[in-house]
């Protein structure tokens, strides 16, 4: 292929539970899009009958709206969403996207499919935004539903709506479940309205704000802790790091994850962040890490090669469950010191990644 590359459209993912104000937000978002920009959007309604189209504004020709009703693009309309989704791109040619989700349904499945062959070259996928009455959190039945909770896991932005109208200790003890997430949601804050600022979809965010607990020790030992991003060439000295030898990148690449270290007298820990597009081999990885037994705890969420998986080792115990997680694959451990040699297990590690 010959000629300038065409930019990829810069792409957004607008979820949240039944109610939440998805639809509001969009509206306003268009509202304050730059002038000389057009934007589509894709709704999906669970429900069979089209209703939000009538609900956003076309803007003199400066919006297009598609919808996908009658069930969730994710799953029961995955066959029709992506030829719908393709035509409506081709057609509308537009300068953002954006999609909003069933508010019953489990968007990873949609970023799945955007980051597929199909769309990927077509699509830049920046922040997914979940919206959240604190209310639906306060509602045990509605907080411990699977749509709910795959929601807010796959967010990298969170923003608590409807607090203009709900107490203020339901909207702190729901921004405090937030807060106590892992991995942690890139930014969270509180809104009415659906009001948003049009900065949040393409904000970046540095490794400090992508660590999982990285790396949570005793508080108590809190001045004795401290945080180190590691280079490779430290790694493979087997010494300790020190902080002029931290890796300048902001994100991880393919193969070549970045690196953090805690340490104290007594407790050692190291945490790795892989590129989305690095794939693992679960049975790999599950026989790696039963192979090491001086971990105090050993935590992490992975792309692999039949899903997503969230992995959990402490003792003699061990959790794997489906993740909505979506943004990079992770791990960490804590061990005591001196009890792992780091430099060893990460030639171990980077053997799990899928050829």
């Amino acid at each position: 292929m010959t000629g300038k590359r065409k930019r990829r459209i810069p792409t957004n993912i607008i979820t949240g539970f039944l109610g939440s104000g998805k639809t509001t937000a969009i509206a306003k978002l268009i509202e304050r899009r730059k002038e000389d920009e057009k934007w589509s959007i894709f709704v999906n309604e669970f429900g069979s009958v089209s209703i939000d189209h009538a609900l956003v504004d076309s803007h003199e020709g400066k919006t297009e709206i598609q919808e996908l009703a009658g069930g969730c693009a994710c799953c029961t309309q995955a066959s029709a969403f992506q030829p719908l989704l393709a035509q409506f791109i081709r057609r509308s040619k537009p300068d953002r996207l954006i999609l909003e989700p069933s508010g019953a349904g489990h968007p990873a499945g949609i970023v799945d499919i955007l980051r597929n062959d199909n769309f990927s070259g077509a699509l830049d996928l920046r922040n997914i935004i979940c919206l959240i009455d604190p209310n639906d959190f306060q509602d045990v039945q509605k907080r411990e539903t699977l749509a709910f909770q795959d929601q807010i896991q796959l967010a990298d932005i969170v923003l608590l709506n409807w607090t203009d109208s709900r107490d203020r200790e339901t909207i702190d003890r729901c921004r405090e479940w937030l807060e106590g997430m892992k991995p942690p949601k890139q930014h969270i804050a509180e809104t009415s309205f659906g009001e948003m600022d049009p900065e949040l979809l393409d904000r970046k965010f540095g490794p400090s704000q992508l660590t999982l607990s990285i790396l949570d020790l005793d508080s108590t030992k809190a001045g004795l802790v401290t945080k180190t991003v590691v280079s490779l060439n430290s790694l493979r000295q087997r010494d300790s790091p020190q902080p002029e030898e931290a890796d300048a990148r902001q994100e991880p690449t393919p193969r070549n994850p970045l690196r953090f270290q805690n340490a104290d007298s007594s407790m050692d820990a190291f945490g790795w962040i892989f590129d989305v597009d690095d794939v693992f081999d679960r049975t790999k990885l599950l026989d790696l890490f039963a192979s090491v037994r001086s971990t105090l705890r050993l935590k992490g969420v992975f792309h692999c090669d039949d899903d997503w998986w969230s992995i959990n080792q402490a003792k003699d115990e061990v959790a794997c469950i489906k993740s909505a997680y979506r943004r990079d694959s992770r791990l960490e451990i804590i061990a005591g010191r001196g009890k792992i040699d780091w430099a060893d297990f990460e030639l171990e590690f980077l053997k799990c990644l899928a050829d």
